[in-house]
């Protein structure tokens, strides 16, 4: 047994020392079978136990990926409960820093779903979880890898927290394959006699160039500037069209384009060449706004009269009266001159008394004589009713004193009320 151990332990050394070294490639799949423990929340009465699992992955980029994740644990209730299983599937993204090192630490958060099973007994939930863990790449095909997860779900106005703690294999393939060096091989020996030892040449592949090319802002109103900004790796020469001509490999530049242009970077290299675009849209400045229009005198003064203030009409009625005598006619004339001038103008009509005569009498009289107003507004000049609100006020708001016959004079009076804004 000893020597079986010690046979391994050794190939995989020889392994890892002959194979080139590994990392996350992009655009590879991957197997990864896992085991470890899990450890339940306290509140479940779950005892910890073995966890068996496996991941299925595809990396976007040797930075990100994705796993579907499915894993199993059979254990006992903590109080005699009898067994349970537990079930997770579901699935996590990963980021791996450093991915082309043989050493790469990573970071995943996904989510899912969790069935625990018993007798009697079964509850399913959704559940999210995140965690970290490491892979140390023996050879480009094969890696060991550690995981810890948090493992968060709710059930019955209660949220559980769980660990998952694992070991396991990564198994990559497929994906971009890393450049490759080329070497020359040794002369075979032969019976003559021996030359000079073959100088061994390493000659790496040029790198392929890659480049972007951006524009902020996108949309630019005319006559105003924007600007483009590009980087470039493995690039020797780099061009911006139209217009501009030989750049820098990196940098920024400000244009003024006149109409819609799209822009194009081109970068050479050693290893071949790129191209990337980048579009900005021309829109018209707006139009300028018109002038205010100058106010009429005769507007202005019916505007300093009822705009945004109370305004007392030359109205007067008879004892008990709401009919409007001819005579006061050409004071509501203006009221309605105002209310065309100003035709979004709304506001109140209110009538008002001297005490003499009781309460109830007197709120009905004021009522009368505002209604009156408001459907004289209506029927000579057509301004909306929903324009005007009639509103009776009795002997409630006086402006004067009722003990005197001039004070009940100046409190029998009509007020208009408007507002202009």
């Amino acid at each position: 047994m000893k020597n079986r151990l010690s046979i391994i332990v050794l190939a995989s050394l020889l392994l890892s020392a002959t194979v080139a070294f590994g990392g996350v490639k992009a655009g590879e799949f991957s197997l990864s079978p896992i085991i470890g423990g899990y450890t339940f929340d306290g509140k479940q009465h779950l005892k910890t136990n073995l966890v068996y699992g496996a991941r299925v992955g595809y990396t976007f980029t040797k930075q990100l990926g994705v796993e579907g994740l499915f894993d199993y644990v059979n254990t006992d209730s903590s109080q005699g409960g009898g067994s349970f299983k537990a079930y997770r599937s579901g699935a996590e993204l990963i980021y791996n820093f450093i991915p082309d090192n043989v050493l790469v630490p990573f970071i995943a958060a996904g989510g899912g779903m969790e069935t625990i099973k018993g007798d009697a007994f079964r509850r399913t939930r959704a559940m999210y979880d995140y965690g970290a863990g490491l892979k140390y790449f023996i050879n480009n095909n094969f890696a060991l890898r550690g995981d810890v997860r948090h493992i968060l779900y709710s059930y019955g106005g209660s949220t559980f927290s769980n660990v998952e703690y694992t070991l396991g294999a990564y198994i990559p393939f497929g994906g971009v394959k890393p450049a490759t060096k080329r070497f020359t091989e040794p002369a075979l020996e032969s019976s003559q006699p021996k030359a000079a030892p073959a100088t061994v040449r390493m000659v790496a592949e040029p790198l392929q160039p890659s480049s972007s090319l951006s524009a902020m802002p996108a949309t630019i109103t005319s006559g105003q500037s924007g600007n483009l900004n590009w980087t470039s790796q493995n690039a020797s020469d780099c061009a911006i069209q139209p217009a501009i001509g030989t750049v820098p490999l990196q940098g920024s530049k400000e244009i003024t384009p006149t109409a819609d242009t799209s822009y194009t970077l081109t970068c050479t290299g050693p290893g071949g060449n790129t191209t990337s675009r980048a579009n900005v849209a021309v829109i018209a400045p707006p139009a300028p706004k018109p002038a205010p229009v100058a106010m009429s005198a005769q507007k202005a003064a019916a505007a300093e009269r009822f705009c945004d203030k109370p305004a007392i009409l030359a109205v007067q009625f008879d004892t008990n009266k709401a009919d409007i005598k001819p005579k006061y006619k050409p004071d509501l004339d203006k009221l309605a001159e105002f209310l065309n001038e100003f035709p979004k103008a709304t506001g109140e009509i209110s009538g008002h008394t001297d005490n003499v005569g009781g309460k109830a009498f007197n709120m009905k009289l004021s009522q009368r004589r505002a209604d009156s107003i408001k459907q004289y507004m209506h029927k000579n000049f057509g301004i909306t009713p929903e324009r005007i609100t009639a509103k009776g006020f009795g002997f409630s708001k006086p402006v004067a004193s009722n003990k005197t016959k001039q004070g009940k004079a100046k409190n029998r009076r009509i007020e208009a009320n408007f507002s202009c804004k």
